[in-house]
C-alpha cells in the first residue's frame, strides 16, 4: 500500500547527531488528519478551540511529550487551556506538566484496570478514577506560576460517578465553599458539576463529607479563549484492549462531552510482552477499539501511535523482539482500514535493536530498563511528533520549535 503525503514542501528530516527521526505520519487516504488541521485553522484565526485527547501507557501518562505538544500548540494556537485532570493522585507518580496536582493521596484508593481485569466498571472518560468513603480527602488544582501559558482557567467541568448512596463532594475555589455536589442518585450513571470563574489563575478543590461512597473522574480545566486544549490521557502498564472494559454508556457519553478534533491511540509496547496472544487476536481487539472511538467521534481524526523498540534482555544479552514489527504492521492495517493516520515509533527510534544505541548515548534518550525513554528522548518524540502533526498546513512548524529542545530540557 502506497503512502500518501500532504502536497506542499518536502518533508525535511532532523540531522543534530542524536537519536530520534523526523518521520511522516502514515497515511494511505491523505486525510487522516484533515479536520484537526481545520481545527487549528480555526483557532489561529480566533474563531474556535482545537482539543486533543492522547491514550496511552506510561510514554503518555508521563505527560511529557504530550506536554510539549501542549506548549508548542499553545504558544502557536493559542493557550485554552490546561485539559483533562485528575484532582487528586491515582498513583504515587501521577503528574501532569503545566499545572499543580495536591492530595492528601492515602486517604484516596486509585481505580484502573490491571492486566488481570476481567469485568467491565465505570472508569470515565481516562479509564482511571479516585474514590473514597472516608471524610476530608481532598484534591486540589491550581493554575501554574511559572512560563506564560496555563497560568488561567475560566471554566471547570467536574466529572464524578452519580450512584444510591452516593456522598456529597464540598467544591472550593480560592479557598472559599461555592457549592455541595450530591452524588447521590437512583442508578449508576455520569455526573457533571460546572463552575464558571473570571479568567484568570485559580484554585479549584474538592474534599468530601464522609456521608457516603465518592468516585471522581476528573476535572476538565478550560478557558473559554481561542486556542489548544490537550488531554493526556495515559494509565501506567495500559493496553488498548482495556478500553473494551469501560463501561460503554458512560465511556461515549465522556468522550462526546470532549469531544476532540484529533484523538490518538498510543499503545502497543506493553502488547509487546504478551507472547500468548495471537497477532490475529490483538488486531481484532484493535479494531473493535477504534471503530468505537470512530463511532464516537466520527468528524475526529484519528492517530495511532505503535510501539517503541523494546528489545529483550536474556542471560544478559539484549536480543531483538520480533513481535513488535508484527504489531507495527498490525496496527497500520487498522489505521488504514478505518482512516487513521499513524506514527511508527520504532522507525522514529531508528528500526530494531535503536534502543540499545538511545540507552548508550551521552547524554542517554532510553533509560536503563530499555522500555522507557529519558526526559530528553521524550522531548525529542515531541520534536518529531509536532512537526509530523503540523505538516501539511500552509505553514510547517519551524525547525527548532520555540525555546525547548531536547538538549535544553
Amino acid at each position: 500500500m502506497a503512502e500518501v503525503t500532504p502536497a506542499g514542501p518536502a518533508f525535511e528530516p532532523i540531522d543534530d547527531g542524536v537519536p530520534g527521526l523526523r518521520i511522516p505520519i502514515y497515511d494511505p487516504s491523505g486525510k487522516a488528519l484533515a479536520h484537526f488541521h481545520d481545527a487549528l485553522r480555526r483557532a489561529a484565526a480566533g474563531e474556535g478551540q482545537a482539543r486533543l485527547a492522547f491514550y496511552g501507557a506510561s510514554h503518555v501518562a508521563a505527560d511529557l511529550f504530550t506536554g510539549y505538544l501542549r506548549t508548542q500548540l499553545q504558544t502557536r494556537f493559542g493557550d485554552a487551556g490546561h485539559g483533562f485532570v485528575l484532582p487528586a493522585h491515582p498513583w504515587r507518580t501521577y503528574r501532569h506538566q503545566g499545572i499543580t496536582i495536591e492530595s492528601n493521596r492515602r486517604l484516596w484508593t486509585g481505580i484502573k484496570i490491571r492486566a488481570s481485569s476481567l469485568e467491565v466498571d465505570h472508569y470515565g472518560l481516562a479509564g482511571t478514577a479516585i474514590e473514597t468513603t472516608r471524610a476530608g480527602a481532598w484534591g486540589a488544582l491550581t493554575t501554574s506560576t511559572r512560563g506564560e501559558l496555563g497560568r488561567s482557567v475560566s471554566r471547570y467541568d467536574l466529572y464524578y460517578l452519580a450512584q444510591p448512596g452516593g456522598g456529597a463532594i464540598e467544591v472550593k475555589i480560592d479557598g472559599r465553599a461555592v457549592e455541595t455536589v450530591r452524588t447521590a442518585a437512583s442508578a449508576k450513571g455520569a455526573g457533571y458539576a460546572t463552575f464558571e470563574v473570571e479568567d484568570g489563575a485559580h484554585r479549584f478543590e474538592v474534599r468530601t463529607v464522609g456521608n457516603g461512597p465518592v468516585r471522581i473522574f476528573g476535572v476538565a480545566s478550560e478557558r473559554t479563549e481561542p486556542g489548544v486544549i490537550v488531554d493526556t490521557l495515559g494509565i501506567n502498564g495500559a493496553r488498548a484492549r482495556y478500553h473494551l472494559l469501560w463501561e460503554d454508556e458512560m465511556y461515549r457519553e465522556h468522550l462526546a462531552r470532549r469531544s476532540p478534533d484529533l484523538i490518538t491511540l498510543a499503545y502497543g509496547t506493553n502488547e509487546s510482552g504478551d507472547d500468548d496472544v495471537p497477532i490475529a487476536t490483538y488486531e481484532a481487539r484493535m479494531r473493535q477499539v477504534v471503530s468505537r472511538v470512530r463511532e464516537i467521534v466520527p468528524e475526529a481524526s484519528c492517530l495511532l501511535i505503535g510501539p517503541s523498540d523494546r528489545p529483550i534482555r536474556e542471560n544478559g544479552d539484549i536480543l531483538d523482539r520480533p513481535r513488535t514489527l508484527e504489531l507495527v504492521e498490525a496496527q497500520k492495517r487498522v489505521s488504514a482500514e478505518l482512516g487513521c493516520g499513524f506514527f511508527d515509533l520504532v522507525e522514529f527510534m531508528g528500526g530494531p535493536m535503536s534502543m540499545v544505541d538511545w540507552v548508550a548515548h551521552e547524554p542517554a534518550y532510553g533509560a536503563p530498563d530499555h522500555i522507557h525513554y529519558t526526559r530528553r528522548g521524550y522531548l525529542r518524540l515531541g520534536e518529531a511528533l509536532h512537526y509530523a502533526l503540523l505538516y501539511g498546513l500552509e505553514q510547517a512548524p519551524e525547525q527548532a520549535p520555540d525555546g525547548i529542545t531536547s538538549d535544553n530540557p
